[in-house]
This record gives structure tokens, sequence and C-alpha cells, in this order.
């Protein structure tokens, strides 16, 4: 169950983070609207929303997958954004010389020149997709790694509890370094 959480959170996160980064990063208006918005919530932790989560989702996995999705979006959406900024000119100039329509730009020059920027977002995201999932499984849910580790404390399991931190913290391990093996042979370039 804290798989199926973790990925649906954060595909869905990361899905959402790319694509609207790069609508900020590349088009004023998007970023005029969007960015001062994202910038106020960003820096409120997932733990925070787990009332609300709770008062608006009850215990459905639903609110899990949002807690995950709210911890990878700003990170990954960060990174696009900045990614698309700081494509070099030129590329982008030349592009425009070519003829080169605005959906091709963003398709065929602008993502992926972002790319090293958005996988360092995506990678990041992956550790933090893991600690949100903590704080998801401790706001209600009748299974999962978090929820056992909290079950085992609260009967003064320490054994167990220790256990469910190791497990945890190998499971995120093997997530980031098989993301970062990944982005290695993907974005070879950057």
């Amino acid at each position: 169950m804290s798989l199926s959480r973790v990925i649906v959170g954060f595909v869905s996160g990361a899905l959402a983070g790319v694509v609207i980064g790069i609508l900020t990063g590349r088009y004023r208006l998007f970023s005029n609207l969007l960015t001062p918005l994202f910038q106020l919530l960003r820096p409120i932790p997932p733990i925070a929303f787990v009332p609300i989560v709770i008062l608006w989702f009850g215990l459905s996995e639903l609110g899990k997958w949002f807690l995950v999705f709210w911890g990878v979006f700003f990170t990954v959406w960060i990174a696009a954004h900045l990614g698309v900024q700081k494509v070099d000119e030129t590329l982008i100039r030349a592009a425009q010389c070519l003829g080169t329509p605005d959906k091709k730009m963003l398709r065929e020059v602008l993502f992926p020149a972002s790319l090293p920027y958005i996988f360092v977002g995506l990678r990041t995201a992956v550790s933090i997709s893991f600690y949100t999932l903590v704080a998801a499984e401790l706001a209600g849910t009748f299974s999962g790694i978090a929820y056992r580790i909290d079950i085992a404390q609260q009967n003064l399991q320490v054994g167990q509890t220790i256990g469910g931190l190791v497990i945890l913290g190998i499971v995120s391990a093997v997530a980031d370094r098989g993301f970062g093996a990944l982005s290695k042979r993907l974005v070879w370039w950057g």
C-alpha cells in the first residue's frame, strides 16, 4: 500500500509540476498568474495539511495521494520553471530564426534543454514523497509502513519500530538510487 501511495502521488505531482513549470517558465502570463500563488503555498509542509485533508477526503486513499502530490509538485514545478528559464538564449533564437512554431519550440528545444534541471527536481521529489508518505499514513490509515511503525511504537515494540524505519529507509534509498541511475541514462547530456 505504501508503494502505491508513493507512486500515484509522485507520478501525478511530477506530471503536473513539469507541465505547469514549463508553462510558467516560458510564458510571462502563466508566470505572473501562478508564480506568486505557488511561492506563497510552496513553504507549507504537507504535514500541515493533515487535518484539512481528513476533513476534505476523510480517511480515503485520495487524501494520502493528495499529501504526496503536494510534497512532490512544488519541488518539480520550481525545477522545471528554472530549467526553462536557464535554457541558452542562443538555442531559442536559432530555433526562432528557423521558423520553429511555439508548440514545437516547447517540445523540441525547451523541454530537452531543461531536462537536467527537471530530473534534479524529480530525484529530490522521490525522497520528499517518502517522508510525505509518513505524514499521509499517520493521517488515519490501516495499512502501510508508517502505519505499522506507529502501531509498533504505540505498543512499545521498539524492535519492530526500528525495523519499520530501516525498511522505510531501504525502500527510499533504493528508489533514489534507481532514479539516479535512470536519470543518467535518460539525460546523458546534462
